[in-house]
């Protein structure tokens, strides 16, 4: 390689890896493997050791990782949260080990670690409260987290008695258990979000959140692995392990004291069949030096400890025939391709189906009929296929594209600008989605109807009872029918009525998220209540309007005002109003703290230390009360990060005060 080329593939390969890190530690969804980051940071970093006169001060190589989000407070780390070196091989274990035997002799031990795939994080504590809680971040800074990392119920906000230092800071991971995960992320399903593909992005995803009463909804773990204080209060990592985890702090039980390599390697082995036994995700295996004053004398690259490393296990991966692929159509109309597999044993369970995600990575793997693939269970929960072995394709096999109508229905798919996914419209002609909608609706985050569940729901569909929500409200007129129907008794059906008949008492958010509107999952549908009231002034709303709402972006406001502008929907609404649903919110009772308000209007936009809610709460409160959109009838813009700027246009333009939430505090 010439030296212009080098160059090239530096400059290349930074900028690639830039991007990989932005979307791993910011957007919390990866786009590559950690083994193929792992291989292009080593052939970066081994093209600038052969040509160091491009080796920039930003390069990967020199870099933790990272960004720093905007929504959080920035928090310069006391001691830099440096990364590992990874190996994914024994012999670079055993070089390691060769290289802290010439540097210390033979007189050492290591402490092994699982490496958990999830979140880093940084807890300051002083007096035994929990002082601050800081992300990763670049290694340098990272984002005070602290409100979001208090909800999770393992991290001691307060320590019992103890000889801890006045001040120290302990590090670990956050991550998510794979039940957790798996049931939370079949309700991103149902609310027509995108999945997060891992545990780890979703507990990332979580920490990141604006609002800490969502966090503590999430149920995260936290496991702490390495103190750190002024004055070294103990001799050893092991030491100060069993010291930390009498101190009532989260330390995992799995941990090892290994007298040599040899023992470090029988660890990672023992690991590398176990981690299935889990509950949550490992990558590896952390290998440490165990005494403090020999980790003094190894000393620090400027990127990593010399005195650990970390062993990373590969992703499992197996080669299989891929049979056909099918495609599911779900309440939301999305439709999702699935491989289907001849089945093959991968990470402990046979896999007889794999994921394709959308069109895009079918277009990406280039799938034809009878392919020998690649199946991989690595993070993902879900089987994936990750590549295709080209060299077995048969003569003549046809390539499988993407289905341009919808396999159920068949009507023409449509995607739209920005989105992977291609969707069905037919959403009233369409079996799958209307079923899934009623399903939906019957839930237990919904309307929670005793007595009716998901094969009912088919049946009655299947016999022509129900092909909309407002039908179930009507099968009180075909009781005698039922009757007569097949594992319908005369209990199951009044037990049915009367589950039905108690859902109307069901409050107004619950039935809004029930509609199944696209984007408005559980949290949005309360937001919107809360914001407009009722029905109809939610159905009048603009795009403009409804994303004055907390937390209501654009995406989700096209959606709401898409899913009301059909005459279907609104013909839905009003059967459902004639039923005697609830589509008004329940007025709670504002008791004023002060009238220095009163007589005020206000619009709260953007981002805040504290949340748009309890803003909301402070203004009425005091007397004030929030509008739903900007006009001359409104006193005052409370603008916060990220606002919109077709808001502040217009507030500049009809000379509407614009204030902080610093300046509304100190109106009162």
């Amino acid at each position: 390689m010439s030296s212009t080329q080098a160059k090239q593939r530096i400059e290349e390969l930074s900028a690639e890896l830039k991007q990989h890190n932005y979307n791993y530690y910011v957007l919390a969804m990866p786009t590559i493997s950690d083994f193929d980051f792992d291989k292009k940071l080593r052939e970066l970093a081994d093209l600038e050791k052969q040509y160091p006169e491009y080796l920039s001060a930003d390069s990967p190589t020199q870099r933790v990782g990272g960004e720093i989000t905007k929504e959080f407070q920035t928090v310069r780390h006391r001691w830099p949260m440096l990364s590992l070196g990874n190996t994914y091989n024994e012999q670079e274990l055993v070089d390691f080990d060769n290289r802290i035997r010439k540097a210390l002799g033979d007189n050492f031990e290591y402490v092994c670690e699982l490496k958990f795939d999830g979140l880093s994080m940084s807890l300051s504590y002083k007096g035994g409260q929990l002082l601050r809680a800081v992300t990763r971040g670049d290694g340098v800074q990272g984002d005070d987290v602290t409100a979001n990392v208090r909800t999770i119920h393992n991290v001691p906000k307060k320590l019992k008695t103890g000889d801890y230092p006045d001040e120290f800071e302990i590090r670990g991971e956050v991550f998510m258990h794979l039940k957790a995960f798996e049931r939370l992320n079949n309700e991103r399903v149902e609310a027509g979000e995108v999945p997060y593909a891992n545990p780890r992005n979703f507990a990332s995803g979580t920490i990141k959140l604006q609002d800490s009463t969502e966090v503590a909804k999430r149920p995260l773990d936290t496991y702490l692995y390495f103190l750190y204080t002024e004055k070294q209060q103990f001799k050893t990592h092991w030491e100060s392990l069993q010291a930390v985890k009498g101190w009532g702090f989260h330390v995992n039980e799995h941990n090892r004291l290994c007298k040599d390599i040899r023992d470090v390697l029988a660890f990672i082995a023992e690991w590398g069949e176990r981690r299935h036994e889990l509950s949550y995700d490992i990558d590896g295996i952390v290998i440490k030096v165990n005494s403090y004053a020999q980790q003094q004398e190894l000393g620090f690259t400027a990127k990593s400890p010399r005195w650990a490393i970390s062993y990373k296990y590969a992703a499992e991966r197996v080669e299989t025939e891929l049979q056909s692929v099918s495609y599911q159509v779900g309440r939301t109309g999305a439709v999702t391709p699935v491989a289907n597999l001849k089945p093959v044993l991968l990470a402990g369970t046979t896999v007889k189906r794999a994921t394709l995600h959308n069109a895009n990575e079918m277009a990406r793997l280039d799938l034809h009929e009878g392919d020998s693939v690649y199946v991989e269970k690595g993070g993902e929960i879900i089987p994936k296929i990750i590549s295709v072995n080209t060299d077995k394709r048969k003569a003549g096999a046809e390539p499988i594209h993407y289905v341009t109508h919808c396999p159920v229905c068949d009507t023409l798919l449509e995607r739209k600008e920005g989105e992977a996914a291609w969707y069905c419209p037919n959403d009233e002609g369409c079996q799958p989605q209307i079923v899934g909608k009623m399903q939906h609706f019957i839930g237990r985050k919904a309307m929670n109807i005793d007595g009716l569940g998901d094969e009912t729901i088919e049946t009655l569909y299947q016999k022509g009872f129900a092909c909309h929500i407002s039908d179930l409200y009507e099968l009180k007129q075909h009781e005698e029918e039922l009757k007569k129907m097949e594992r319908f008794g005369e209990k199951s059906i009044t037990n049915m009525l009367d589950g039905i008949e108690r859902s109307k008492q069901m409050p107004f958010e619950k039935v809004l998220f029930g509609l199944g509107i696209r984007y408005v999952g559980e949290t949005v549908a309360r937001k919107l209540a809360t914001y407009f009231k009722n029905i109809d002034n939610l159905m009048a709303a603009s795009v403009e309007e409804l994303t004055a709402a907390e937390e209501i972006g654009e995406r989700i406001a096209q959606s709401i005002t898409e899913y009301f502008s059909g005459a279907e929907h609104r013909a839905q609404i009003e059967k459902l109003r004639g039923q005697g649903l609830q589509l008004v919110a329940e007025e709670k009772t504002v008791e004023l703290a002060s009238d220095k308000l009163a007589g005020k209007t206000f619009i709260i936009s953007g981002t805040f230390a504290v949340s748009r809610d309890e803003l909301t709460r402070i203004i009425e409160q005091n007397g004030g009360k929030i509008l739903s959109s900007i006009s001359a009838k409104l006193n005052y813009l409370v603008a916060g990060d990220n606002m919109g700027p077709s808001k502040l246009e217009k507030a500049t333009k009809l000379n509407i005060p614009i204030i902080s939430d610093t300046e509304l505090m100190a109106m009162l």
